[in-house]
């Protein structure tokens, strides 16, 4: 299992405490950190929208202009999501053949029931 994300975001904080207070082993990838690229990428818009993938309450998605976010939805110009990764929600949990984007622990439980 692998989770992707920002270490200090609450979200990512609240998954964590869920997975550690079920003591369920994961690896952590800050992609603030250590980046996140475009093969990754479409691996996820392989099992999920690019729209569920894209956080627009982010301040980072309000600052970009009307035509980077055009060039981002209509044309999946993913390189805009590698060069501003705080644009991916939070958590993207990877789990077998499964992805998770966001936390609801309603969610990762019945993910965990799976196996």
């Amino acid at each position: 299992m692998k989770m992707y994300g920002i270490s200090n975001c609450d979200t990512i904080k609240k998954a964590k405490k869920y997975l550690d207070a079920n003591s369920i082993d994961y690896a952590f990838h800050d992609y603030k950190k250590s980046g996140i690229d475009t093969v990754t990428l479409e691996q996820w818009l392989k099992s999920v929208s690019l729209e569920t993938l894209i956080n627009k309450r982010s301040t980072t998605w309000r600052q970009l202009t009307d035509e980077q976010k055009h060039h981002l939805i209509e044309n999946q110009n993913l390189a805009i999501l590698v060069e501003n990764p705080t644009l991916i929600k939070r958590p993207v949990l990877i789990h077998q053949q499964h992805i998770l984007v966001g936390f609801k622990e309603a969610d990762y439980q019945a993910l965990l029931e799976k196996e």
